[in-house]
Order: structure tokens, then C-alpha cells, then sequence
């Protein structure tokens, strides 16, 4: 049994682009069965979740000292901390880290993109650009439908997640405000020529619609840091195939 193992690791997770803790969905169980006597924290950013009505940064360096405060809340001492993220997640991140490069032990990024390694038409794809330019103009009550479509690829459970998702909106929305603030956010984010001095694990989708797979690839190489790709997931990979991130997750921790 490795030390990590026997250590039963604390997870934090962390959402992207307008996505709160309730858009994990499933994911936070399957991780549980993994490590069934693990802790898992879900972290969300000002502007999303119970902290819907502050007012979102527009900068990730802010969000990594916002983020930081409920970290430090739960954290325990000696534990053995894990960050799992996603998309604009991934680049708070990667922020958090090079800020504070003792706070984790381990990361795992998803299908994430940083400004200063790939063009802007990779890190949001045109057609996604325009879907999600034009959301405002579509019916509330099909905008949660209208953005699982453009990440997702799992039709099985399309049903059951865009009713899951339009309840959270509804409790929990995020103003148009808020969203333009993150979205500058992540268009505007960059890291220079630092490298993590962490353990990284990079997971992509090869088919993502949202933000190419070219730049989870250009990070890999760039960081030399192992990638994984799923070959018919989305961009909402822990949406379309939970247990697999979960499975991957668990090789990388345990090593």
C-alpha cells in the first residue's frame, strides 16, 4: 500500500465557465468508491453555487485568493491534498499552484487551455463562440439544454442532466455579469514560462467542440507532464464518463 493510500487523500474540486459544484453531477461518487474513506471538497468560485450573488473577478489571479479562503477552511493539517479541475478551472489552477506550490500534492486538469501556449480559435472553437455568443438571446428555460449539447456527447443521460442542470439554474443563476467577468477571465489568462513543481496529470477529450484537444496537447508537452485522451467523451468529460475519470484519477494518486 502506497503512503498516498494509506494517507486517504482530501479531494477539492473545481468547475469551470459558469459551472457551480451541482454540474459534477455524478462525478464525486464515483471518486468516493475509489476511495471510499477519502474526503471531498467542493469549491466554488464568487459568482456561482452559494456564492451566486457576489460579483465574479475578472481576473483568475483573484480567484485563486477567493478560492484559497474556504481551502484553508477545510483543509487538515498533514493531509494530502488533491486538486481535480476543469476548463476555467484548470487555469485557476495552475494559478493556485504557481502562488502557492505547497497547497497540493497532486493536480488533475481537464480540458483546459492557457492563453500563452495556444491561439485563441483552439481555446474556444468558433462554432462554440458563436452558440454561446447568442445564448442571452435564447429562452431561459433552453440555455442549460443549449450548452449541454456543445460539451456533452452523451445522449443517454441528456435528459436527466439538462432537467438537472435548469434546476440549479433556476436556484442558483449566474448573471450575464458575472458570466462576461469569468469568460475575460479565461480569455485573458496566461502563465509565461512557468512550469508546475507538482505531479500533473493533463485529461482531454479528443472530440471536444468546446476548446480543442490541441491545447491540453500543447500543455503536455510543454510542462512534460503525462496526458490521457477520451475518445468519445465531450468537454463535460466527468458528465459523459465519470467512472473513467475516476479510474484515471485513481492510478494517478496511488502511484
Amino acid at each position: 500500500m502506497s503512503n498516498m493510500e494509506a494517507a486517504q487523500p482530501h479531494f477539492y474540486l473545481l468547475r469551470g465557465l459558469t459551472r457551480e459544484s451541482g454540474h459534477w453531477c455524478d462525478f464525486p461518487d464515483f471518486l468516493q468508491k475509489k476511495f471510499p474513506n477519502a474526503k471531498i471538497t467542493l469549491l466554488n468560485i464568487p459568482g456561482t453555487g452559494e456564492y451566486f450573488e457576489q460579483v465574479s473577478p475578472s481576473r483568475v489571479s483573484d480567484f485563486v485568493s477567493a478560492l484559497r479562503m474556504d481551502f484553508l477552511a477545510a483543509k487538515e493539517t498533514h493531509e494530502v491534498a488533491v486538486l481535480i479541475a476543469i476548463s476555467l478551472g484548470g487555469m485557476i489552477s495552475a494559478e493556485w499552484m504557481r502562488r502557492h506550490p505547497n497547497d497540493f500534492q497532486k493536480t488533475v486538469l481537464i480540458n483546459t487551455s492557457f492563453g500563452c501556449l495556444s491561439p485563441w480559435h483552439q481555446r474556444m472553437q468558433p462554432a462554440a463562440l458563436f452558440r454561446l455568443v447568442t445564448l442571452p438571446s435564447v429562452q431561459a428555460s433552453q440555455r442549460e439544454r443549449t450548452i449541454l449539447k456543445l460539451v456533452s456527447h452523451n445522449q443517454s443521460t441528456f435528459e436527466q442532466s439538462a432537467n438537472h442542470w435548469d434546476a440549479i439554474r433556476r436556484e442558483r443563476p449566474v448573471s450575464l455579469s458575472n458570466s462576461l467577468k469569468q469568460l475575460k477571465a479565461a480569455a485573458s489568462f496566461k502563465l509565461g514560462g512557468w512550469k508546475p513543481s507538482v505531479p500533473v496529470l493533463l485529461i482531454a477529450s479528443t472530440h471536444d467542440r468546446l476548446v480543442s484537444v490541441a491545447c491540453s496537447r500543447k500543455i503536455a508537452e510543454t510542462w512534460q507532464v503525462p496526458l490521457l485522451e477520451h475518445s468519445s467523451g465531450g468537454h463535460d468529460l466527468p458528465l459523459d464518463d465519470p467512472e473513467w475519470i475516476a479510474d484515471q484519477v485513481r492510478a494517478f494518486v496511488l502511484v
